[in-house]
This record gives C-alpha cells, structure tokens and sequence, in this order.
C-alpha cells in the first residue's frame, strides 16, 4: 500500500509528565563552528555537464569577494567546502551613487548542485514548496549585516540581486556560517579502514550522522527536521559504534514513551518546538521500531533504568501490533495502520511486514526477560506461531524464497526481511539470499538507503560478507562519486532525478536512514579485526 498522508484529527493523546521530564533532562547543547565560504563557484551549461550534480570554479576569488559588485539579475555562488548546518549572515554595502531604491534580493542555499540547477517555480510534488530553501529579502538601507533567522542546511548559498537600480550596485563581504551539532568530530573513536573506498563511505556516513545530531535525532536538518522512530533505530546504531552519544539516544526514546495515544500506539514521529508534539501518522512497522531501539539501547549501555521506565510502552506497543496477527500467525495489514518498508511502491510489503514482526518479537522477548516479564511464555508462543506459518505459508521450497500470500510475488524485502528476522538458520538464509542476489541483482525499484541498509545487514547476517561490501561501494560509493558530502534520503543509481515528492528539490540529501554504513564498518568488519 501507498504511503500517503494521514489526518487522524480524533487522536487522543497522553503525555507521560515524568518521561517527558526525563527526555528534557537530557537535552544536548549545541555545538557552534564559524565556517567561512573557500571559494566561489558557478553553473555548467547543460551541453557541458555530465549531470546536475556538478558546478565549476569561478574565475571570481573569494579573497576579493567585496570587489565584485552585482546588479539586476547578477549573481554569485559560494561554497563552503562542506555540508553544514546552521545559520548564514553577510555583510552588504551599496556601490555608485546614492542608493535610490532599495535592495531586492534572493538567497538560495542548496546541499548539492542539483538544487541550484532547478527552478523552485517548477515545482508542483505533493510536499509543500515551503521547505525549499529560498529566502527573498528587500532592504532599504545599505551597508547592513543580514543574519538570517532561520536554519539552513547546506554546502552552498547563492547571492542573487533581483534588483537594485540603474545606479548603483550592491557588494558583499564577510559571509559567515555558524554551524552547529551536538556531538563534534573529535568525539570519534579512532579507527583503520584500510579499504580507501570503504573508507571515504565510512567519512561520509559520519558526517551524515554529525549534521543529524541535533537536540534530537533529526531524519533531515533540510526537511523533515524531526524526530522520526524509522530513523532512530539507524541513526542510535550508528551512533554507538562513532560518537555514542548515549544521552541524546536516552532523550530520543523517552520523548517517544512519553507522547502515546490513550491506547497506547506510538506515532511514527514527534515535534519539539515550538512544544513538544506528537504527529498523528501511524505506521505499523516504525511504532515495533520503539520495541527494537528500546532493545539495542539497552544491550549497548545496560541501563535498566530506561528498561523499568519504558518496558510497559514497550510491551503495549507489541499488545497492539500483535491484535493485526490472527489465528494461524498470519500478520494482517489495515489501511489506517500501513507498513512502510520503503518509499517504492513497486512491490508488496506484507511478506516484510510480517517478519519485521518476529524481528521486533525476538528482541522484545530478552527485553521481557531482563524485565522478569511473568508472561513471556505467552510472547514465546505467539512468536513460535509466527514462525511457523511463515515457513509452512510463506516460503516456496522450490524457489527458496519467501512469497506474496495469493499472489505469489517474490521481493527483495520479502527476503531481506526474513533474513534478518533470522526465521531461518543462517545456511538456508545464505541459500535464499544467494537465490534472490541471482533474481533481484542489479536491485531495480528500491528507492532509498533505508531499504539498501537492510539488504546489506541481512547480507552480513547470512554469510555474504563480499557481496554485503559490494553493495555498500556501489550504492554508497555512487553518492560519493556524484559528490556527495553527506548521503542522500532517496536514491536510485538507475535514475539520478528520482524523487518520491515529485521533484529532486524537495528531496533531503543529509539524511539519517542512509548514514549506516558506519554502523555496518563498525559492527560487521572492524569488531571483526
């Protein structure tokens, strides 16, 4: 089913005073870095370029950036050598004769070229155009310092005069972004990847991370610049094997246990200014995701404080899901309670939605005996039932692989799913996905890192280590080769314009599904040295 958007206006909703004292208690100070652009950059004509993910350098030196003088139409574009996030200020001066107008501007700031190359009149997706970032200032009286209020993320911010007057111009000087995070590079443990390739991903994960990490675990500090629980789950393992930052992981979990419907069902995200909110969008398999980063918290850091606090949440959270599993273990998908698995809708998810299932079982289940759970042995049966019809209805013995019930469909995240769910021992998991590498491989229609993630990790669980890393170089490694400072929210190597809004200019190319590869380096390859 299509992920679209939900508006459950009739939500009632309960706020836990004490776990939301808990989440606040460990809000992180930002850390504040002065960046100064390293060079001025400029477009090339479509006939000129391989792609839009390209720019050359100016003629024009930034060292000399106040000489240059810009009227109508006229326009430059800096670069600050990385992608950051923060806010931008610039000195402005007038230039000739008296300033008899005042000056019209626009500020574009954009994570890669690509945004600089579209027209934001174009755009016509289904996201609001009010996450673009373009910014149009009038100001009467120069010189001035303009310090923009809001937050940017970005590598580079265009200066364009829409208009001033015949005569005079306007000069600008001392551009400054101050980047902020909460964790700082200096925090990373130090480690030898030998692998230049696998290296430079490992680099660009962390940075990816980096720019995330604000006072929560934000999905994009483009858009959607929230805490989403899909989101969580990646970004706190890769967090605990770079900066573990293990408060910020602690806030982000008690701020999910702490805003629930009056039944007890987690959204799928929450807001924190300009108060803490929750959203009212469900999905089913994000709400199992508090069930499994409760789980990996708890492993990495033993802090059966948060358990006591938030195993009840837990718990109900997997009352809920499992009220969607009948009789025979068979998991049963509403509309009103989608799973979201990936942004493609070129396949069916309910084969996936089922083993996320018994994925989230398996952890809640070691939660439950940490806890001294009196009914675990109820969990430990509807899981068994589980199990079983997936391998008895699910799985087709002679293609070895798992299926679409009715119809059929073999898919990538059918496969990957139940791998990781681990339904199988790791030799059949090896067998079945060796089959789907023969079938699915070059991966067509999957759209996002998130989905890539899971298929290198079920690769790494079932023995496949070389073709795990395979993938990582030619999926991430692409990003890089295209350029990017940090890796991107959707991405399809087979099509460089992909969107699921509708337009490249509204997708988030800082995004925290896709900074995993450190995560998988971390656990998968250097624990193993």
């Amino acid at each position: 089913m299509a992920f679209t958007f939900q508006i459950n206006n009739d939500v009632v909703w309960d706020y836990d005073k004490n776990l939301l004292e808990r989440a606040e208690a460990n809000i992180p100070a930002l850390l504040e870095t002065e960046v100064r652009p390293i060079r001025i950059v400029e477009r090339i004509p479509e006939d000129q370029r391989a792609n839009d993910f390209e720019l050359r350098e100016s003629k024009k030196n930034i060292l000399s950036l106040n000489d240059y003088s810009l009227g109508r139409d006229e326009s430059l574009i800096l670069d600050l050598g990385d992608h950051y996030v923060g806010q931008f200020s610039v000195d402005i001066a007038s230039v000739g004769s008296p300033m008899d107008a005042p000056l019209y501007l626009r500020l574009k700031f954009a994570e890669v070229p690509s945004e600089l190359y579209a027209d934001s009149a174009d755009y016509d997706g289904w996201l609001s155009r009010s996450w673009i970032q373009e910014e149009y200032v009038h100001l009467d009286v120069l010189p001035a310092t303009l310090k923009l209020p809001r937050r940017y993320s970005c590598r580079y911010v265009e200066l364009t005069v829409i208009d001033t007057s015949p005569k005079w111009k306007a000069s600008f000087s001392n551009p400054l972004f101050v980047a902020k995070s909460s964790v700082s590079m200096d925090q990373l443990p130090a480690v030898t990847i030998e692998d230049e390739e696998l290296k430079a991903i490992y680099n660009v994960s962390v940075k990816t991370l980096l720019d995330c990490m604000q006072t929560v675990f934000e999905d994009g500090p483009k858009r959607d610049r929230r805490l989403w629980l899909g989101d969580l789950r990646l970004q706190a393992l890769a967090n605990y094997y770079t900066f573990n930052d293990l408060f910020l992981a602690k806030r982000c979990l008690y701020l999910f246990g702490g805003m629930r419907t009056n039944d007890g069902k987690i959204p799928a995200n929450v807001f924190t200014e300009p108060e803490l909110t929750p959203d009212d969008t469900f999905l089913f398999d994000y709400s199992l995701f508090f069930v499994t980063s409760l789980y990996d918290y708890v492993e990495h850091t033993k802090d059966y404080d948060a358990l006591e606090n938030l195993y009840p949440i837990a718990k109900k959270a997997v009352d809920l899901a499992l009220e969607q599993v009948d009789s025979q273990g068979r998991l049963v998908l509403t509309e009103d309670w989608p799973v979201f698995v990936d942004w493609s809708n070129d396949f069916e998810k309910s084969t996936a939605g089922q083993a996320i299932m018994i994925y989230t079982l398996k952890r809640f289940l070691k939660l439950a005996e940490a806890y001294n759970e009196s009914e675990k042995a109820h969990y430990q049966q509807l899981l068994n039932k589980m199990v079983d019809f997936s391998k008895q209805a699910l799985f087709d013995t002679e293609q070895k692989q798992f299926i679409i019930e009715g119809t059929n469909e073999v898919n990538v995240a059918s496969q990957v799913w139940m791998v990781l769910a681990e339904v199988f021992d790791k030799r059949t998991n090896k067998r079945i996905m060796r089959e789907m590498m023969k079938n699915h491989f070059p991966i067509k229609g999957i759209a996002t890192p998130y989905m890539y993630h899971h298929v290198v990790e079920a690769l790494f669980i079932a023995d496949c280590s070389e073709e795990a890393i395979k993938l990582m170089k030619d999926y991430w490694g692409k990003m890089i080769e295209l350029g990017a400072d940090t890796f991107w929210e959707a991405f399809k190597p087979e099509d460089l314009e992909f969107s699921p809004y509708g337009s490249p200019i509204l997708n988030s190319y800082c995004h925290a599904w896709s900074c995993t590869p450190a995560y998988l380096i971390g656990k998968y390859l250097l624990a193993n040295k």
